[in-house]
């Protein structure tokens, strides 16, 4: 009986199904990089060092063909069958009669020191018998789908780039007549600057492998090209899990357009909205900005509250604090985040930098979003974010498409900053104060033998808020905005000087 959709010819026999549809690969986010997948019957590079994922997602192409009804052979001359299938075990799978895995080795003659020939290079007959075997091979078998594994052995037996040349092109027309869709993998051990296949191939995708100076390796990956077609373009970051390579696409804000109603979120607190223009928008990022210590987290857990209250669900992520001493922390001044924790109102995560690369955090966020509703974002900080960056030049490229991003989806973030330094002439490590729609700053000063705050909003582009900088506290009773500081100037500086009666200097500082 003829499989479904395909045609029986001559004499009953059965002719290769014709299949519609790209050939999805099966590894997350990749099919979306690559616009839905690989197109039928051609010839595809899948190329990295040893230990970059080439052979997972190998593996995961030929499962995706199994799932689909097609037949799929994999062809390795480097690796047995043995070790193959106990890597595809390691993932939790299992390759099913659907999936033939054969191994491609020299004819054991040419191992035999006896029948070796001295006029002709053993290359060139080792070469020829292994074309031969994988012709037959594909002759029996008639796949759908093929992954060869690795092109690094052919190069050497081609022992030129004339005739490795020469040997793909010969592979791609063969192919092409019988509609496969084939994987080449090549681990750049051998001319790694070699460009032969990558003219050839309809497709050329590079996994790399980085070693930061602390911390767990990173892998990403880049499309050099795809003939015909549109991709995503740019490094996308990937991680090997149990169920497999896992790619996080690179976020291009711009693709996301929705009408958003940007009402105005209270932060909780009367004076503070005050300050800020009666609040701030849904749907725009605020920035907190000052030294260590200074109130930025509890002002964002302040918003939290306010939020919570409000019916929102929210999404803490936290870099540089231990939940359990911020829990205990907020506690104190009347904010119980366990409980919200509990309800299912707020999300909240530790981020250990050292082990997240910056694509799968964007990707964290705004799948959380896409996915529980969340109305409200707080990153505690930057600058744990930023350790998560080999780069520091690509940070602020990297946040400007978060914050854009989670802004389209009618979510309000609130990210902190911590600044070098206590007092004096303070610098952010990054400045990213133009992407904010909001910054509020927050600084030290010292009037009456004690260290006191003050906090002012910079920048607001939603509308209009109040330029004056006024005193923060908190204690038991929670935060506290004071009156205007009118009788001090230089402490937006760290240096202030008291410009006003001496009587009220010491009503303020019993307050």
């Amino acid at each position: 009986m003829a499989a479904r959709g395909c045609k029986t010819g001559k004499a009953g026999v059965q002719e290769k199904c014709s299949l519609a549809g790209d050939a999805r690969i099966g590894a997350s986010g990749l099919d979306e990089i690559l616009g839905g997948g690989l197109g039928r019957g051609r010839l595809y590079l899948l190329e990295g060092e040893p230990g970059a994922g080439k052979t997972t997602v190998a593996l995961q192409f030929l499962i995706a063909g199994a799932e689909a009804g097609e037949r799929s052979l994999y062809v390795s001359l480097s690796e047995t069958e043995l070790e193959l299938r106990d890597g595809a075990a390691s993932h939790g799978w299992e390759l099913d009669e659907s999936i033939v895995v054969r191994e491609l080795v020299p004819p054991e003659s040419l191992l035999d020191h006896d029948q070796q020939q001295s006029l002709v290079y053993a290359s060139e007959i080792e070469l020829g018998e292994t074309m031969q075997k994988l012709f037959a091979m594909i002759e029996e078998l008639q796949p759908d789908r093929v992954v060869l594994d690795s092109l690094s052995e052919l190069r050497l037996l081609a022992q030129g780039s004339l005739r490795y040349r020469r040997q793909i092109l010969a592979l791609k027309h063969y192919f092409a007549r019988r509609n496969a869709t084939v994987l080449m993998l090549d681990d750049l051990t051998s001319e790694a600057l070699d460009k032969t296949v990558h003219s050839i191939a309809h497709a050329v995708v590079r996994l790399e492998q980085l070693a930061p100076e602390y911390g767990a390796e990173r892998r990403r990956l880049r499309v050099l090209k795809y003939r015909g077609r549109a991709f995503r373009g740019g490094f996308h970051d990937f991680v090997i899990r149990r169920e497999g390579v896992v790619v996080f696409p690179r976020l291009v804000a711009v693709e996301r357009r929705s009408a958003i109603e940007r009402h105005v979120r209270s932060s909780g607190l009367d004076a503070f909205d005050s300050l800020l223009g009666g609040g701030i928008e849904a749907g725009t990022s605020t920035l907190l900005l000052g030294p260590s210590g200074a109130g930025k987290s509890l002002i964002a857990v302040q918003f939290i509250a306010a939020a919570v209250a409000r019916g929102e669900k929210v999404a803490l992520y936290v870099f540089d604090e231990e939940i359990g001493l911020l829990f205990q922390r907020t506690l104190a001044i009347g904010i119980d985040l366990r409980a919200m924790q509990r309800r299912g109102d707020l999300l909240i995560e530790q981020v250990d930098a050292a082990e997240l690369s910056p694509g799968e955090f964007a990707h964290r966020v705004t799948s959380a979003v896409d996915r529980e509703g969340i109305g409200m974002v707080v990153v505690d900080s930057i600058t744990g974010y930023q350790l998560a960056m080999p780069e520091e030049h690509s940070l602020v490229l990297h946040l400007h498409e978060l914050l854009l991003s989670l802004n389209r989806r009618g979510a309000t973030t609130i990210a902190t900053l911590a600044q070098a330094g206590l007092v004096g002439d303070m610098k952010s490590s990054i400045d990213i104060t133009y992407i904010a729609d909001t910054v509020v700053l927050l600084r030290y000063f010292e009037a009456a033998g004690e260290v006191r705050r003050a906090i002012s909003v910079i920048k607001k582009r939603a509308g209009h808020h109040e330029s004056a900088i006024r005193e923060l506290r908190f204690g038991g009773e929670g935060l506290t905005i004071g009156s205007m500081l009118r009788d001090f100037q230089g402490v937006l500086r760290g240096a202030p000087r008291f410009v006003g009666r001496d009587d009220a200097l010491l009503v303020s500082s019993q307050r």
